[in-house]
């Protein structure tokens, strides 16, 4: 465990982990600056509590001096590592680390940590689930509602800490050690921010980078970015498949989830398929890689089934929000890539009206093209992204131009018959318009509520 007391620590980024991240320092004796690019102004709610605690606040962007003045430096996860003052620093020799790297060093008990492109949210809480159902002492957090930081006053030498972590929060990781880590997918996001499919698959790695020979990776046998993976680690490796039978690990077997602890032993069936009330196949796969977590940890195959019998979609997660005169109206917010935005069409089998758009981040929508054409009436364009969007799908689709999210239902809902679905799957990120991604699926909700 580190030792804080009166050390000076810079906090870079006041989202809610760094907030969380520099109470914490404090309560722990650390002389503690907060640094934000965004002005005074925009951040009237969260300074005076700082002051309250005797934290210095730097805003309106980060000064060199600042970060030079320091023992140690804490990123937030929204802060990109390649800013200028972040790299002079790491120049001078300067430890910087994350609000997940700093949590993990005075968490007790075990983690669970759940990373990949799409899927590791409706994961993250699945597992969190039926660990609590099995009557383990859990927690839940990371990338998922509270910060990880948040957890270490809860936690005890019993605890099992069930996180999610992104390629953003994994980039600032040095001892941070997961007894379990999942591996869901990797598929293309973020390219904005790590400027390649390689840098992104490789922050996505660093999940078992700490792990030995007595912990567990749970990889996606479908995936082959994901299979990469298996090549970079000590811990011992477990698959799970939709597709085919693993050596050991989870695949569906007929009608059943079949989970099999060891090469050569006998495949033990957990549940069957049509007891998973999540819509898709993606979440299918969701549900094998918790059920291999779960198994790993000791959980008996009827407290899973039990527990996976029981659980619902996760908000903003091909949610069904309403039905108007037969049309379904779904909210998908937090599909932030094509990937994630594909998985959801091929979810339906056909009549989607599909609203499109936000802010990109260097995506291909042409790849949508084929399934666009297969499944989608018309596709109703958002955000900033719009006009990339209507220039890489032309001809595929129908295009309506919408501009916002409300523009879009109520168009959306003027064309839609019975049988027909409207489908909020943006396959962009948020911040052009939004606060995130859970305040876009509000809104989309609000609107879609309020239609008569």
């Amino acid at each position: 465990m580190m030792e804080l007391k009166n050390k000076r620590v810079l906090v870079v980024g006041l989202g809610k982990s760094g907030l969380s991240a520099a109470m914490f320092l404090r309560a722990r004796g650390a002389r503690v600056t907060v640094s934000d690019a965004r002005s005074a102004v925009a951040l009237a709610h969260e300074i005076p509590a700082l002051l309250d605690a005797g934290i210095m606040v730097e805003s309106g962007g980060h000064g060199l001096l600042t970060f030079r003045r320091q023992d140690l430096i804490v990123v937030s996860p929204g802060v990109p590592t390649d800013t200028p003052e972040v790299q002079q620093t790491k120049a001078f020799g300067m430890p910087i680390i994350g609000e997940v790297e700093l949590a993990s060093r005075f968490l007790q008990g075990k983690i669970v940590a759940i990373t990949g492109s799409n899927g590791k949210t409706t994961t993250t809480t699945l597992v969190g689930k039926i660990f609590s159902d099995a009557g383990l002492p859990t927690l839940v957090g990371g990338n998922i509602g509270l910060p990880v930081i948040d957890l270490v006053a809860k936690s005890t030498p019993e605890t099992t800490s069930v996180l999610e972590v992104s390629s953003f929060q994994l980039e600032t990781i040095e001892d941070f050690h997961p007894h379990i880590a999942v591996v869901m997918n990797i598929t293309p996001d973020h390219l904005d921010r790590h400027g390649s499919f390689e840098n992104y698959a490789a922050a996505k790695t660093r999940i078992t980078e700490r792990q030995t020979a007595e912990d567990f990776l749970v990889l996606n046998a479908e995936n082959k970015a994901t299979q990469m993976v298996a090549a970079k680690t000590k811990a011992q490796i477990f698959w799970f498949s939709l597709r085919r039978p693993v050596k050991q690990g989870t695949f569906v077997h007929g009608e059943s989830i079949v989970f099999v602890a060891h090469e050569g032993a006998k495949a033990e069936p957990v549940m069957p398929v049509d007891e998973i009330h999540l819509k898709g196949s993606h979440n299918v796969e969701n549900v094998l890689a918790a059920v291999c977590a779960a198994r790993l940890a000791g959980i008996p195959a009827e407290t899973i089934r039990h527990a996976v019998g029981a659980f619902k979609a996760v908000e903003h997660r091909l949610e069904l929000v309403k039905t108007v005169r037969g049309v379904e109206f779904y909210n998908d917010s937090k599909a932030t890539n094509v990937d994630a935005a594909m998985k959801a069409v091929a979810s339906f089998g056909g009549g989607i009206h599909l609203i499109l758009g936000g802010k990109d981040k260097d995506s291909d929508y042409g790849t949508m093209s084929d399934l666009l054409k297969e499944r989608v009436k018309a596709v109703y364009t958002i955000g900033s992204a719009a006009e990339k969007i209507e220039r890489q799908l032309h001809g595929v689709v129908k295009m309506v131009q919408a501009g916002t999210i409300q523009t879009a239902v109520q168009e959306a809902a003027k064309a839609a018959v019975a049988g027909d679905v409207v489908l909020l799957s943006p396959a962009c990120s948020s911040f052009d318009q939004f606060e995130n991604y859970e305040h876009r699926g509000r809104v989309f909700r609000e609107v879609v509520n309020e239609l008569r």
